[in-house]
């Protein structure tokens, strides 16, 4: 039984009135990539029952962060999805429904879950298909890496947040300071969608770009890029503003430059995809704000071709 539904009164989640150090909550860690491997580490270290669901068959999971002695993880255990308090989904968002549909009948209606990916428009799917479960969306702006299948490396730290999208995910900000005692700094953010969008405004500025010239994320600072980026920063201001997400244009391009010089050194994660030849999230980024500008009749042709010019490199892939 999921260790929270004991102390449910009335769909209420009064937990929050424990210490962190009394709680050793339950939690399987769907998609155990670079930032999935290290919440699983960190949250197991932290003394949390930990376990993951991988595309792997094994059934167990031996994980490494940095160079500290591996842990051993449960993996593909059904036991362990349907006594989960915490399902963290840490899976590209065009996983999401293909991960989560074959555990459907497995994941109890009071376990917790949390989507953790960059982009946007996963929730609603999730939020249809799992009506009773409280749903709450985070993003983080830690860096990791995996240079094997079973180790990541904590390249940078960062800050992740988290809110709840329905009633009984609202209720759930007992959460922060169980996630903050594995990972700071976590906060609870009760408008989570202003936060996502602030991060999808980065990603929608940083990701194609360096994907597409195959750069590190600081070579956005020089002239060349210039245009481009001001171009984005400016339609996403607009969508952002349709959108009722009250943000000043000059703070966007504040955020959006101060992470090309805070991400210097790293590959973003399109980057990353587009070298390897994988599939991108695109959809659920770019994507994702030409859906909201079409719907709000805004024209944001650089985003356009941008995301064009994404899609043109992964159909060449077809007849490679």
């Amino acid at each position: 039984m999921p260790f929270f539904i004991g102390f449910r009164l009335n769909g209420d989640y009064p937990c929050g009135k424990l210490s962190v150090r009394q709680i050793s909550v339950n939690i399987v860690i769907l998609g155990p990539g670079a930032i999935g491997t290290l919440w699983a580490t960190k949250l197991s270290t932290s003394g949390h029952n930990v376990a993951v669901w991988s595309t792997s068959i094994d059934h167990h999971m031996s994980l490494q962060l940095d160079e500290l002695p591996p842990i051993q993880f449960d993996n593909r255990d059904i036991v362990s999805i349907k006594q989960a308090d915490l399902l963290l989904v840490t899976v590209k968002a065009w996983q999401v429904k293909s991960a989560l549909e074959p555990l459907k009948a497995h994941i109890a209606p009071e376990t917790i879950i949390t989507l953790m990916h960059n982009g946007m428009g996963t929730a609603d799917w999730v939020y249809d298909t799992f009506p009773g479960n409280p749903l709450l969306l985070a993003t983080t702006t830690h860096g990791a890496y995996k240079p094997t299948k079973h180790q990541v490396m904590h390249t940078g730290l960062g800050l992740t947040q988290i809110g709840g999208v329905n009633r009984s995910g609202k209720q759930c900000h007992f959460l922060q300071p169980v996630l903050q005692h594995a990972l700071p700094e976590v906060t609870w953010c009760d408008n989570i969608e202003h936060a996502l969008w602030s991060k999808l405004a980065v990603n929608c500025a940083i990701n194609p770009l360096t994907a597409i010239f195959q750069v590190k994320n600081g070579e956005l600072a020089s002239e060349q890029y210039k245009n481009q980026l001001t171009n984005v920063i400016e339609e996403v201001f607009q969508v952002m503003n349709a959108c009722s997400i009250p943000i000043e244009k000059s703070m966007l391009e504040s955020t959006v430059h101060q992470v090309i010089r805070a991400t210097a050194e790293n590959f973003s994660s399109m980057k990353q995809d587009i070298y390897y030849q994988r599939k991108s999230e695109i959809d659920f980024i770019t994507g994702y704000l030409l859906k909201q500008a079409k719907i709000h009749n805004i024209q944001v042709p650089e985003n356009q071709a941008l995301y064009t010019q994404i899609h043109h490199i992964e159909q060449s892939w077809k007849s490679q």
